[in-house]
């Protein structure tokens, strides 16, 4: 779905230091000596051997060697446009959740929370209602964009946008002060776009020509259920201002760069230093008082403003109606989400079919500016065991101790670097399971009835909390992720990895598995969300969270040569013919793998005390390590979901990021690489950062 507001930045993060090689065992030990006293989940010890190709060397496609079979047999089902290893988790959990809701819609002793969530499932699954509504839940909006007759009036529709589900060229949202975490700042940048990325608009491929094509004919179908009669011709205009708006917007590789989107300005300096935008107008309608801002593209929203008053308004009517339309089209009528769903559904991601509504009324339910974390509490108290956080807890501090002995093993950084290294890795803060203070809702009401009404209350409720806390400390009690997420996330402001209660099972972890693959599957996302606090951006703010250069210069060279080299190798790879892996962009991400596998094997093997991992069904513990990571990345796509991760996304494909090992010298010596393999690199080619 498109974003009216600045999407929160979230990466992922490693740090601590050590001076000892002692580690907790409690969670492994009883694992060392045999697979398990309880079986695990996969497998006999926690790796579906059954998933692999062994007919495929590991030395030269890794991932078909680890999922090859299961790849190779998998029917992607047609409401869905990838599947793995994340995908088959997220949908327990969702099943999970549909058992919670449906508990609760079958009582009627509700206390206040239950009763928000009971109606509002209730107002999503009512289609008579919808269908015979149609598309006015959402006339007024409708009307008020018809009523512009000037910039100012366009302006007031751009403020209150994320109210209303309109798009706008220009918009912000609350964050962190980047050199003060303690403060809250507005963050403003350039959007607006309907596709993916920008590049679906500037290169003339075949493929994104017919992409462009079907743009067209979609905006003009949405049009028509505004009444709109001519709308081919006025979708043209719509297509060339938002490729005008893709010209002024800055590639993702250096949208991404936090040297540039630092750009701090007093509220009283904004008109002078971006004339021609009426801040005064915005602003008093977004409610927010902005003292202080950060413009995080600043050539970008110059460019906008520019549009703003260029180009005729007429022309921006029609774009703000149809994005109106398509982004509150999961919201209106069967017949309007059925077409918004034929091109963003079929087209650009090779959907087949929808999700069953009752799946797209969860995912509207649970996310952090909605109901997600009254269902999160509920979700935590009936499937997450308080054993799960302790063992987890024991995890992220063995990450740590392997952390502090490799920054104190690395050659290229320096001791002064290494002092600050340590410290940030010392003030790491994990956050693991669920919040220790809940999201409330007091206050809140929400009807059975009305599914746009409830959508905007919602909305105007986290709002309002939002412009409460403005001027405050800010909450580092908050949480990025709903407990029933299947993710983790590193938050720089905070200095903070967060691990959220559903993705601590298999195949990431698994109580009753060997210990191998704990360490290979959540060990290694432990690792890479630490390794973000160390990547190419993360790196850039200090163990307060503050962004300043806590490098040597010759240290953070050293950084930027190695970052280079595996920038360079993830360019490399080709999923879809003349589309590479934009290694630049998703540089942050593969550091957090490479980095993230190192910490991860360095702590189990200490956490083996220097003792030989036994050999289970004739896989050895380094062997199922590697292998425990590769199945974890394990997944299916449609061509066109490849094309927007490549394009749109900051992670490289599963499939490349199951080929990490390659970087690591005990993964050739597990599975006999030689030279001649496909994946094979030279020692002086391996990238090794942490």
């Amino acid at each position: 779905m498109k974003k009216s507001l600045i999407a929160i930045a979230l990466a992922s993060t490693f740090l601590a230091a050590c001076g000892t090689s002692e580690v907790k065992n409690s969670d492994v030990e009883k694992a060392v000596t045999a697979a398990s006293s309880t079986k695990a989940e996969l497998g006999s010890f926690g790796v579906d051997l059954s998933a692999r190709n062994e007919a495929v060397k590991p030395g030269d496609d890794f991932f078909m060697y680890a999922s090859g079979t299961w790849y190779d047999n998998y029917v992607m089902p047609a409401d869905k446009t990838r599947f793995g290893a994340f995908t088959g988790l997220a949908e327990r959990s969702e099943k999970q959740v549909k058992e919670i809701i449906d508990d609760i819609a079958s009582r009627s002793d509700l206390n206040a929370e239950e009763q928000l969530i009971a109606d509002f499932y209730q107002a999503y699954m009512d289609t008579d209602t919808a269908n015979k509504l149609g598309i006015t839940p959402i006339q007024p909006t409708l009307d008020s964009i018809k009523q512009i007759k000037s910039t100012d009036d366009l302006t007031k529709i751009f403020g209150g946008a994320w109210l209303t589900g309109a798009s706008s060229p220009i918009a912000g949202g609350m964050w962190f002060n980047r050199l003060d975490p303690n403060q809250y700042e507005m963050s403003m940048g350039a959007t607006g776009l309907g596709l993916p990325d920008r590049s679906y608009y500037l290169e003339d491929s075949e493929r994104f020509v017919k992409i462009r094509t079907a743009y067209v004919e979609h905006i003009a179908e949405m049009l028509a259920f505004a009444g709109i009669k001519d709308g081919k011709a006025r979708a043209t205009e719509i297509l060339a201002l938002e490729t005008k708006m893709a010209e002024g917007q800055w590639p993702r590789e250096k949208r991404r760069n936090r040297d540039l989107t630092l750009n701090q300005i007093k509220r009283t300096e904004l008109t002078k230093e971006y004339p021609g935008f009426n801040w005064d107008l915005y602003f008093k309608e977004t409610g927010y008082q902005v003292p202080q801002l950060n413009m995080s593209q600043p050539e970008p929203i110059k460019a906008m403003i520019a549009l703003v008053n260029q180009e005729p308004l007429n022309v921006w009517q029609d774009y703000l109606t149809f994005h109106t339309i398509s982004n509150n089209a999961g919201l209106l009528s069967e017949d309007i989400y059925a077409a918004n769903f034929a091109f963003n559904g079929k087209t650009l991601s090779g959907q087949e079919e929808p999700r069953p509504r009752w799946k797209r009324a969860i995912s509207e339910m649970s996310g952090t500016q909605s109901l997600g974390f009254a269902i999160g509490k509920v979700y935590v108290a009936r499937y997450f065991p308080e054993s799960s956080k302790q063992q987890m807890a024991e995890l992220v501090e063995n990450l740590r101790t392997a952390m502090g002995e490799r920054i104190d093993g690395l050659d290229w950084m320096g001791a002064d670097t290494k002092v600050n290294a340590h410290a940030k890795l010392a003030a790491f803060n994990p956050k693991i399971g669920y919040p220790d203070v809940w999201q409330e809702f007091d206050g809140l009401k929400l009807t059975n009835k009305d599914l746009v009404g409830n959508i905007q209350d919602l909305r105007q409720y986290f709002k309002a909390d939002s412009i409460a806390k403005e001027l405050k400390k800010t909450d580092r009690n908050r949480w990025g992720m709903t407990p029933q997420r299947v993710n983790a996330y590193y938050n720089s402001s905070f200095n903070e990895i967060v691990f959220p209660a559903a993705i601590l099972q298999p195949p990431f972890f698994d109580p009753n598995a060997d210990p191998a693959v704990n360490y290979g599957g959540i060990g290694a996302v432990i690792g890479h969300e630490m390794g973000h606090g160390f990547d190419d951006q993360g790196s850039k703010s200090d163990a307060n969270g503050i962004q300043r250069n806590w490098w040597t210069d010759a240290d953070r060279a050293a950084f930027e040569a190695k970052a280079d080299q595996l920038a360079a190798q993830y360019s490399k790879y080709e999923p879809i013919p003349d589309n590479f892996v934009n290694g630049r962009n998703s540089l942050g991400e593969n550091i957090g793998d490479v980095g993230g596998l190192s910490m991860a094997y360095h702590a189990y093997k200490l956490s083996l005390n220097g003792k030989e991992a036994p050999v289970i069904d004739g896989v050895t513990g380094d062997q199922r390590f590697f292998l425990a990571w590769a199945q974890v990345w394990k997944e299916k796509r449609t061509e066109q979901s490849m094309l927007n991760q490549l394009r749109a996304g900051t992670h490289a494909p599963g499939r490349y990021r199951a080929q990490a090992p390659r970087n690591h010298d005990a993964w050739y010596k597990a599975f006999d690489v030689k030279p001649g393999d496909e994946l094979y690199l030279p020692e002086d080619q391996r990238v090794r950062i942490w």
